[in-house]
C-alpha cells in the first residue's frame, strides 16, 4: 500500500468525530426548536384536544374559542385553529356561531386564494346545516373553478338529492365521474327516479325511456327492470312485463323478492297462473334466502286450496328455517292441533311474531341501519342500493 492509499483509508476513519459532533448539534437545534414552539403553543389548545379525546365537544369548543379570542388576527398559527373551531360548532347544531366565525375570518385580509376557498366551502357547510341551501348552493356554485371545486360539486351533489332535482344530479355526477371514481350507481337511480315519477303519473313511454337510461349506464340495475315490468304491466303487454321481471334473476337474484308477487300477476293476466306459481316456486328451492313464502303460499291457496298451500309452504320452511318460517309454520300448524295444545302454540307463535317485529328487517350493508321498510336510498348513510332486499334476523 503506498502512502496515498493510506491517507485515503485514514481520512473517514479521522473524520467520524466531526460527523458525530456535528450530528449531536443537529440534534440539539432541533430539540430546542419543538420546545420553543410546544411552548408557544396556548395551554387552551391542549385542553381542548383533552376533551375531544373524552368526546366532550362542550369543553372542547369553550376552551379553543379562549384560544382564537386570544389571537387577534388571523394568520397561519390562528388560521387552522378558526377552521377547526367551526367545524366544531358546526357539528354541535350552533350554525350561528359557525357562519360568524366563518364570516369574520372571511374579513380578514390574510384570507385569500386557497384560503379563501376553504373558508368559503366551509361557510356553506354552515349554511346547509342551518336548513339556508339556496346559500349554500350559490356558494358550492362559485367553487367550481378552485381548488375545492371536487368537495363543492360532492355537496352539491347531495343538496340536488335531498332537493329531487334529479337532472341536476345526473348532470353534476356525469361531470365527477372519472378513473376509477363512478358514479354509475348513483347516475342509474337517478334516472329510475324520473322513471317512478313518470309512471305515477301514467306517462309510461317516459318511464320507459328513462329506465333504459339507467340500464345502459348499469346494466345491472335492478330497479329499471322493475320499473320497465310495471309500465308494460299498466299497458296490458304482460310478456314484456314477464321478460322484464324475469331479467332480474341474471342481474341480482335477491331482488327477485321484489318481483315476485307482480310476476305471478303477468303470468295469471296471460291465463297462466300455475306456470307463474310454478316459476316462483322455483326460484324459492334455487334462491332460498329469498322473502317470497308468503307470496307463494296465498298464490298456493287460490290455486289448489288450504292443504295444498300448507304443505308447499311447510316444505319451504324446513328447506330454510329461521323466525318468519316458524311464524308462518305455526299459523299452519295450529287449526290441526289437539286443543289442549292449541293455546302453547298460539302463544309461541305471539312470542315469534313480537321478537320478528324487533329482529326481521331491512338492513343497509354499508352503515347497518335498521328499517321495517325497504330503501333504495338509505337515509342514515345517503347511499344507493345498500339495502337488502330481502329482510333478514338482525
Amino acid at each position: 500500500m503506498d502512502g496515498n492509499d493510506f491517507w485515503l483509508w485514514l481520512a473517514p476513519v479521522a473524520l467520524l468525530p466531526v460527523f458525530f459532533a456535528m450530528g449531536w448539534f443537529a440534534a440539539r437545534v432541533d430539540m430546542r426548536s419543538v420546545l420553543a414552539q410546544a411552548k408557544s403553543v396556548p395551554v387552551g389548545f391542549y385542553k381542548s384536544l383533552d376533551a375531544l379525546v373524552e368526546r366532550n365537544s362542550g369543553k372542547a369548543v369553550r376552551e379553543l374559542a379562549e384560544v382564537v379570542d386570544q389571537q387577534s388576527d388571523a394568520k397561519q398559527s390562528t388560521y387552522e385553529l378558526h377552521l377547526t373551531l367551526g367545524k366544531l360548532y358546526r357539528q354541535r347544531g350552533e350554525n350561528d356561531k359557525a357562519v360568524v366565525l366563518h364570516q369574520k375570518l372571511l374579513d380578514s385580509p390574510d384570507t385569500v386564494g386557497e384560503r379563501r376557498d376553504a373558508v368559503l366551502f366551509e361557510l356553506g357547510q354552515d349554511y346547509q346545516a342551518a336548513g339556508l341551501v339556496d346559500r349554500a348552493e350559490q356558494i358550492f356554485i362559485g367553487l367550481q373553478n378552485g381548488v375545492m371545486a371536487k368537495p363543492a360539486r360532492q355537496v352539491l351533489l347531495h343538496i340536488y338529492q335531498q332537493d329531487r332535482d334529479w337532472e341536476k344530479a345526473i348532470e353534476l355526477a356525469q361531470t365527477l365521474s372519472h378513473g376509477d371514481q363512478s358514479y354509475q350507481f348513483e347516475i342509474a337511480q337517478f334516472y329510475c327516479e324520473r322513471a317512478q315519477a313518470a309512471l305515477f303519473q301514467s306517462r309510461f313511454d317516459e318511464a320507459t325511456a328513462y329506465a333504459h337510461q339507467a340500464l345502459a349506464v348499469n346494466r345491472k340495475c335492478t330497479r329499471a327492470n322493475l320499473i320497465l315490468g310495471d309500465a308494460a304491466q299498466k299497458q296490458g303487454q304482460y310478456q314484456a312485463a314477464i321478460d322484464a321481471y324475469s331479467a332480474i334473476e341474471k342481474q341480482n337474484h335477491e331482488y327477485l323478492s321484489m318481483a315476485a308477487e307482480r310476476l305471478y300477476d303477468a303470468y295469471d293476466a296471460l291465463g297462466k297462473p300455475q306456470e307463474g306459481l310454478a316459476v316462483l316456486q322455483g326460484y324459492a328451492q334455487t334462491f332460498p334466502q329469498l322473502d317470497i313464502i308468503n307470496v307463494i303460499y296465498e298464490k298456493s291457496l287460490l290455486l289448489y286450496g288450504e292443504q295444498a298451500a300448507a304443505q308447499t309452504a311447510a316444505e319451504l320452511v324446513r328447506a330454510k328455517p329461521d323466525l318468519a318460517g316458524v311464524y308462518r309454520l305455526l299459523g299452519l300448524q295450529i287449526s290441526d292441533m289437539d286443543p289442549t295444545w292449541r293455546a302453547d302454540a298460539d302463544l309461541m307463535r305471539s312470542v315469534v311474531g313480537r321478537q320478528m317485529q324487533k329482529a326481521v328487517m331491512y338492513r343497509c350493508r354499508h352503515c347497518h341501519f335498521k328499517s321495517q321498510v325497504f330503501f333504495w336510498h338509505c337515509p342514515a348513510c345517503n347511499k344507493w342500493e345498500t339495502f337488502t332486499p330481502n329482510r333478514i334476523e338482525v
